[in-house]
């Protein structure tokens, strides 16, 4: 490459844990290659004199020093010298996070921006998933509440989760009477609503597969702690090494391929009990550095190779 610089949109760099984070393992990796790491946070995007420029710095990561980070200079960077853009920060999927796709697809001709900020945009990680309910557990889209009480009725216990969030946050279990003020206060806070019939062997871990450039490249799964139906690590779930099944991985094929078909160069999925859970990561994939820990498999030349990197 001529051009050697990778921008990174994240979350800052203090809040993010070296021992996991995704966002830090493929700028490693980026550095291998004699890349220029330029890292900024989604406030400081802008459109100046037609120019899609952030407020940054170049930094270099490290995993051997204490601090795992150094900033090297503070820089306004015109975004189209960079040969590649990381989305990375979290959701909640917002109209914040949507005006930041608006203003870097004025550059994706110019730049490789992964995942594309117009797929983005159109794949909703939930919502995503409703062409592929034949192979998830009983699932509605909703805000209203009589379709809630009629899908508790007939599955029993179910999980009510935010169409937008991430991480397992306010996901809720319901399990012997609907609340209906805490639905109507979920609803009246997120707006349109995913509700699941539970799935008990979540106790046992669910997997979380890798997909890379419409292809399968490994998988984990994480263990919640006891007491707890939430397989997020950011929950306290432990993650081990694990192997697809014949049917998780035909599903993953499938869905692999239809991502790759509408632009999205890497994603996680997640299964529970060989069903999918309807969550199909594209904003911020996570999990990279913990396979690695698992596998001593290092998935983050594969995404960098696959790019011509």
């Amino acid at each position: 490459m001529i051009n050697k610089i990778v921008a990174i949109q994240g979350n800052p760099p203090s809040e993010l844990n070296p021992k996991s984070d995704t966002s830090i393992f493929l700028a490693v990796e980026a550095q291998n290659r004699n890349c220029k790491i330029f890292y900024y946070e989604p406030k400081d995007l802008s459109i100046i004199n037609d120019k899609v420029v952030a407020k940054g710095y170049y930094i270099k990561f490290t995993y051997t020093n204490k601090k795992f980070f150094k900033i090297v200079s503070k820089q306004t960077l015109d975004l189209s010298k960079c040969k590649y853009l990381l989305i990375r920060q979290d959701p909640p999927f917002n109209l914040e996070y949507i005006s930041t796709t608006y203003i870097l697809d004025k550059i994706k001709d110019k730049v490789k921006i992964i995942n594309s900020p117009t797929s983005i945009r159109n794949v909703s990680e939930k919502l995503y998933s409703a062409s592929f309910q034949k192979f998830m557990p009983n699932t509605i889209f909703t805000k209203d509440i009589s379709e809630v009480n009629k899908f508790f009725i007939k599955n029993k216990k179910i999980i009510i989760k935010p169409i937008h969030s991430f991480s397992g946050n306010d996901i809720h279990l319901i399990e012997k009477k609907i609340n209906k003020k805490l639905i109507l206060n979920f609803i009246k806070k997120h707006g349109h609503i995913m509700c699941q019939k539970f799935l008990p062997k979540i106790k046992l871990g669910d997997k979380r597969v890798f997909l890379i450039n419409g292809k399968i490249c490994g998988a984990i799964s994480r263990i919640p702690k006891k007491g707890s139906f939430l397989s997020n690590m950011s929950k306290g779930a432990i993650p081990i090494a694990t192997k697809l099944t014949k049917i998780e991985t035909k599903i993953s094929n499938l869905i692999a391929k239809d991502l790759k078909k509408n632009n999205i160069y890497f994603s996680g999925i997640d299964f529970i009990d060989q069903k999918l859970n309807g969550d199909i990561n594209v904003t911020s994939p996570t999990g990279l550095k913990t396979f690695y820990d698992l596998t001593n498999i290092n998935l983050a030349k594969n995404f960098w190779k696959g790019l011509g990197a």
